[in-house]
């Protein structure tokens, strides 16, 4: 089975579905973004905030991978090296959201220049603990991609719990529709 449509498939999700949240986003006066709503990183904010440093660390892997594809991650190495998964990248709405929108398309950039060679392989890489780790480089895309869409939904809820309502949430509608010739 070919793997790099489906990672196709999720960059473009992941761009969608960060476009929808941080439209929902921009309904909410700061306050309300920072309300502490007793989710796993506090606020709405805390937790748009995490996803793009979880994007950013797991990234940073990615780019020291010896994978053919990610030269296209080049861009990465050079961004500060998040030291904690609650650490505020960015104070200001505005800030993040910018950041996100570069981040998704850096990440649509390396997942189309992925290769069934690149995700053959296994990547070493440290947790941010320093555990010393070594796993099929596929499966941690995978998770990559998983972790993004679990911290979505937990911020759709906070939406929800807010008064935003932030439409269709399901992969299912970027899935073309097979025609039958």
């Amino acid at each position: 089975m070919e793997l790099q449509p489906h990672f196709e498939l999720m960059a473009s999700y992941n761009q969608w579905m960060n476009t929808k949240v941080y439209d929902a986003a921009s309904r909410l006066t700061t306050a309300e973004l920072n309300e502490e709503r007793g989710a796993f990183f506090g606020s709405i904010f805390g937790t748009l905030n995490h996803v793009v440093v979880a994007d950013t660390i797991w990234l940073k892997r990615f780019a020291a991978h010896p994978a053919s594809s990610a030269r296209t991650l080049a861009v990465i190495v050079d961004l500060p090296a998040p030291q904690r998964l609650d650490e505020l990248m960015f104070d200001d709405l505005e800030g993040l959201k910018a950041h996100r929108r570069w981040l998704d398309t850096v990440i649509i950039n390396w997942v189309g220049a992925l290769t069934d060679d690149d995700l053959s392989t296994t990547l070493s890489y440290h947790n941010t603990k320093g555990v010393a780790s070594k796993r099929r480089y596929s499966s941690l895309i995978l998770h990559f991609f998983n972790h993004q869409a679990h911290h979505r939904g937990q911020a759709s809820t906070l939406f929800s719990q807010a008064g935003v309502d932030i439409g269709v949430t399901d992969l299912l509608a970027l899935i073309p529709e097979e025609v039958e010739i």
